[in-house]
């Protein structure tokens, strides 16, 4: 007969005596466990007394997780969180600078548990840390010559066990002051500093900018970009990814008026040229750590120009209405008369001429075509750079469009504000930058003026494409959509610099783009005769059974998911998995990223398909509600999903990446009896559908499938045609 449920059989670990194997009634209060553990060694004050896992993490045991005790787990008996925070209150004050560090090492340990850390906070713990980084450490300055690796160890292991502390979210950053903060930043400031201690630094004042304003101000007193960049340029690129995401937090907290200024300075430290020759082409890989905050700085920087993309012309503003001049005088120059000779109506006329020749669609007043936002006076910015600075394509294009004849011209005015739009939206300008996104192009850091670059790269390849196309005006929106294919098609191929992308786009002509298009065309081919059609609709449901079945089987191998915090990159896991009987998820916190499947006994929680009342997404979700920097974004939104369970309780996800979504929002939906709705089981559907039609119509392949069954043909007059073997 098997045991019940609520005994688990564990062993007990003691320092001063051999492990015990014992018996665990979960009904019990967990005191009540304790003081039976204690009285077995005849120990008093069980009150003093608690469980611990018996592993790297040593979490203590309490009445939240106690059901995370397994048949076979090893715990171990262990003073209390509280008696233990006591003890490591007392020894970190010691005046022997070997108990000391010995102290503050075990802290450092000890601080990832939240049990403890509440007790360690409740003891004005932090306060007293902060004392130590203020002034305490200043008693071992002088020791610090002799006893360097010491005095590095002792900062190091003080630093750690803040960061960690203040990662359980108990205790509210406002409350530090500017000397603790004066100090952090001299430690950063500083250009020969122990590896550990400029981490936990840098860890510390990103933490201390994203999450408070007030604290915004006086970190960014205390802290210059040129203070930062020399760690840029190491060869450790743990410290450079903390020291982007450092300049990344200042970038994104800094006020609308003051970002401008920063990315002139950026500018002037040459940021860019740095990141790319010491981290971009490094012979060291990028990890996705560096490669999000390399993305981050990316939509920042470009997040710049929303402010010129959301501003309409004032087509009464004579210093805007000059760089229209300026575009016409470069392109017409030549064509000029001397000293502006003739009649105001005679000059009104030639202007009127030469901006229909530039292609704008208002030719008396084109300031006009640039009231239109999205892309704003950002559209006549890009034409302005274009025609200065790539002077012979920008009058190559204007005179060979203005010589042609007017139905196969390509308007480069209308052209560039259309571009401009469609690049902005490409780049996603205005967009905050998603919290799970990789997606960085090393191209946007090998010039200071990536966008206007990319823009003339662009408007040259939509010219080239205009005329394969031999295109009309009323053409416009088809060959805008082929230039984007090319445009999304060369960035997909992640180019390293612009010569690559402008190389890859040479590549992507419309004849080519036609042909991919064709075969993908002939890939989704899909028959529309009545026959064929009814045979999809027999079909269909045994393939949706399948789909069915393959998201419930990925559910079974579980999904590792990332905990959102506002310190992204102490990253903390957990993982979600469907028992093979599809009636309970388990899920759990783990240490670190899995090397594959966790199993189902390490998981420490249940939640019961039976209990679920209904899955909830984007939006709607709680933990999307909730205030945040990076968090109220579109990309993360649509990542986000909820299972509502029993008294109105959450648990609540953010997929790695879309495929991850659709899965378990799709298995949720499947356990639940409800339809799959996601992208991805619409892809499914077609690519298994045209599968499994071709292979039944294999043998039926150049015969032309009629509407109707044909008729049955009338009986022979006669047999005498049939031949007797016998």
């Amino acid at each position: 007969m098997p045991p019940p449920a609520d005994i688990v059989k564990v062993a007990i670990e003691w320092p001063k005596a051999f492990p015990k194997l014992m018996e665990i009634d979960q009904k019990k209060p967990l005191s009540a466990i304790i003081k039976e553990v204690c009285e077995g060694w005849s120990l008093g004050n069980h009150e003093n007394f608690a469980l611990q896992i018996a592993d790297a993490t040593n979490f203590y045991i309490t009445e939240k997780n106690r059901n995370d005790i397994k048949n076979g787990s090893i715990l171990r008996l262990t003073t209390s969180p509280y008696q233990t925070a006591v003890g490591l209150h007392e020894r970190i004050q010691s005046s022997s600078m070997d108990a000391k560090l010995e102290a503050l090492k075990d802290l450092a340990n000890a601080s990832r548990d939240i049990t403890f850390a509440q007790e360690f906070i409740n003891l004005d713990g932090i306060s007293l840390l902060t004392q130590m980084v203020e002034s305490g450490t200043e008693r071992y300055q002088k020791l610090q010559k002799i006893m360097k690796p010491c005095f590095g160890d002792l900062l190091s292991f003080t630093l750690t066990a803040f960061v960690e502390l203040m990662d359980h979210g108990i205790v509210s950053w406002d409350t530090f002051s500017v000397a603790f903060i004066k100090k952090i930043a001299s430690y950063v400031n500083k250009s020969a500093m122990d590896t550990a201690v400029l981490q936990r630094s840098l860890a510390i004042l990103e933490s201390m900018v994203l999450n408070s304003q007030d604290l915004y101000h006086k970190v960014a007193q205390e802290i210059t970009i040129g203070q930062l960049i020399p760690h840029l340029q190491g060869t450790d690129q743990d410290i450079q990814t903390y020291t982007i995401a450092v300049i990344n937090a200042l970038f994104l907290k800094a006020p609308e008026e003051k970002r401008q200024e920063m990315a002139h300075i950026l500018a002037q430290k040459q940021l860019r040229s740095i990141i790319l020759s010491n981290v971009i082409r490094s012979p060291t890989p990028i990890n996705d750590e560096m490669a999000h905050q390399l993305y981050v700085l990316q939509v920042l920087t470009f997040n710049l120009l929303e402010d010129r993309m959301m501003t309409k012309m004032d087509p009464q503003d004579q210093a805007q209405r000059d760089i229209i001049f300026e575009l016409r005088r470069i392109a017409f120059d030549m064509e000029m008369e001397p000293n502006n000779s003739g009649s105001i109506e005679k000059r009104k006329s030639m202007y009127t001429r030469d901006y229909k020749k530039l292609g704008f669609i208002n030719h008396v007043n084109p300031a006009v075509d640039f009231t239109q936002i999205p892309p704003g006076m950002l559209a006549l910015d890009n034409m302005l750079y274009f025609a200065r600075h790539h002077q012979d394509a920008y009058i190559r294009i204007v005179l060979e469009n203005s010589s042609r004849e007017d139905k196969h011209e390509c308007p480069f005015g209308r052209s560039s504000i259309e571009l401009t739009k469609m690049l902005c939206e490409i780049l996603k300008v205005g967009e905050l930058p998603s919290e799970n996104c990789h997606d960085f192009h090393p191209m946007f850091f090998t010039h200071d003026r990536s966008f206007e670059e990319f823009f003339c790269i662009c408007i040259q390849l939509l010219n080239k494409t205009w005329k394969e196309m031999r295109a009309t005006s009323e053409d416009f929106n088809k060959v805008m959509q082929v230039v984007r294919e090319q445009i999304m098609r060369a960035l997909t191929l992640k180019p390293n610099s612009l010569d690559q992308f402008k190389s890859r786009l040479q590549n992507l002509s419309y004849t080519e783009i036609l042909k991919i298009r064709q075969s993908e065309r002939m890939n989704q081919e899909d028959f529309q005769s009545r026959p064929i059609l009814e045979l999809r609709e027999k079909i269909q449901p045994e393939i949706m059974e399948l789909i069915k079945q393959q998201r419930l089987n990925r559910l079974c191998e579980g999904t590792c998911f990332r905990k959102i915090s506002s310190r992204r990159r102490q990253d903390k896991f957990w993982y979600c998995r469907l028992s093979p009987n599809h009636k309970v998820l388990h899920y759990g916190d783990l240490e670190e990223s899995p090397q594959g499947e966790v199993p189902h006994d390490s998981l420490q929680d249940k939640l019961p398909v039976a209990d679920i009342k209904a899955v909830i997404t984007g939006k709607d979700c709680p933990h999307m509600k909730e205030k945040g920097a990076l968090k109220q974004n579109k990309e993360v939104l649509e990542l986000a999903f909820s299972v509502l369970y029993e008294s109105d309780e959450y648990l609540n996800f953010i997929a790695p990446d879309k495929h991850e979504y659709c899965v378990w929002t799709d298995g949720l939906n499947a356990l639940l009896g409800k339809e799959m709705t996601s992208d991805y089981t619409k892809s499914d559907m077609d690519t298994l559908l045209s599968m499994e039609m071709k292979l039944r119509l294999l043998d039926l392949e150049n015969i032309q499938i009629p509407e109707a069954p044909p008729p049955i043909p009338k009986e022979p007059s006669n047999y005498d045609f049939v031949y007797d073997c016998n």
